[in-house]
């Protein structure tokens, strides 16, 4: 069996490719800016309108014309199926404008926009970009998208099929719930995930590059310094090897649990609340959300039973009896303890024990994801699949 994954490589385009792929990316956004600005005026942006707007205005510029019709109508594309992502999804805000200081260059091309020769990445425009192999593609690749980091690092991402490695053989289930103190807290206390603390370590090296940029600032409207820009890319320098730091410990946790585990039932926890509170710095060092993404991801592409569990109440209820507690737990107490049955316990182990007896009473089915995948390819412009079921809360039975 088969499955579509992407597989990123490092670019070293020369100061000619890399002012090219600038340029593109400056037609893209005004393009993307000015379908936002038509939604603000009250014209429906379909995709016949976009594909209008666009073919209008490479009559218009020959501006526009230098560029690649492929990647500008995938920029069309992308918009509309980001649009009409935000109004399936609630609280999701619309597409906002994308000004030049504040947003990464992203471009998407098809297999009509590029190709492969000598190992190096050809786009159009006579775009020729060495391109650092550390794998061999597993198929030919269907498209790709070029982009650049915070670090002013360019990287392409191709869509790749290949084959299906099975998942080992495995018995059991655990359950996963989420903290500060401990990223995630199990059934088993040999499966848990601690808080490492990554940005914790480097939080002053941080804030002397900060500082430096501070000093360096220019007045507002002033074109920076390039003692500025040297100093606000050794603080995004630091910030990226936090991240990478995270997301290498959150792969090797959730491949443990995947490989010994054949159901997981996961706390559906959403942490952005926590950025409102005195949490916010620890939480975010934590990475609740990246860890919880590829559990998710991982069990789904494994064929694991994964449950995804509203987190309500689950901190009050005892794991053994059922028993729901009359009042909340405050966040200094962390022994619950049942007036019904005298159980005692971690609170959070208590609560990842009722996590997954609630999954293994509703029986969910698996790949129990929130969001539904959409797909440019084949028909039209975005394919969903069904909407996948959700646990109710358990006050809602």
């Amino acid at each position: 069996m088969d499955e579509t994954v992407r597989h990123t490589y490092r670019l070293r385009p020369g100061a000619t490719a890399e002012a090219a792929l600038m340029a593109e990316w400056g037609r893209c956004r005004w393009l993307w800016n000015e379908a936002v600005h038509q939604y603000k005026t009250g014209r429906k942006p379909t995709l016949c309108r976009l594909s209008k707007l666009l073919t209008e205005a490479r009559a218009r510029s020959s501006w526009l014309r230098d560029g690649s019709q492929v990647v500008q109508q995938q920029t069309l594309r992308t918009y509309a199926l980001a649009l009409q992502h935000s109004f399936k999804v609630k609280g999701r805000g619309r597409p906002k404008v994308k000004r030049l200081k504040d947003t990464l260059s992203s471009l998407e091309y098809t297999t009509r926009g590029f190709s492969i020769r000598d190992r190096r990445l050809r786009l159009p425009g006579g775009i020729t970009i060495p391109v650092v192999w550390s794998r061999e593609l597993p198929s030919d690749p269907t498209s790709v998208r070029v982009y650049r980091d915070c670090l002013g690092h360019w990287y392409a991402s191709f869509v790749v099929r290949r084959e299906t490695t099975p998942a080992p053989t495995a018995e059991g289930a655990i359950g996963v719930d989420w903290g500060v103190t401990t990223t995630a807290t199990t059934t088993d206390a040999a499966y848990d995930l601690p808080y490492l603390g990554h940005r914790k370590r480097c939080a002053a090296e941080l804030a002397k590059a900060q500082r430096r940029m501070a000093r360096r600032r220019r007045v507002k409207g002033a074109r920076p310094s390039n003692g500025y820009l040297r100093a606000k890319r050794q603080a995004a320098k630091i910030g990226k090897k936090a991240a990478r730091q995270n997301t290498h410990d959150a792969r090797v946790w959730a491949k443990k649990i995947i490989d010994n585990h054949a159901t997981i039932a996961v706390e559906d926890f959403t942490p952005t609340f926590l950025t409102k509170s005195r949490m916010a710095r620890k939480a975010a060092d934590a990475a609740i959300g990246a860890a919880k993404r590829e559990l998710v991801d991982r069990g789904r592409r494994a064929g694991r039973k994964v449950v995804l569990v509203p987190p309500a109440y689950t901190t009050m209820t005892c794991s053994q009896c059922g028993t729901r507690a009359k009042d909340r737990l405050g966040l200094g107490v962390r022994v619950f303890r049942c007036h019904s049955c005298g159980y005692a316990a971690c609170r959070d182990r208590n609560a990842a024990r009722t996590i997954l007896a609630t999954a293994e009473r509703d029986r969910a089915g698996a790949d129990d994801v929130r969001h539904a995948i959409t797909s440019f390819r084949n028909r039209g412009l975005v394919r969903s699949e069904p909407e996948i079921p959700r646990l109710p809360a358990m006050g809602k039975r």
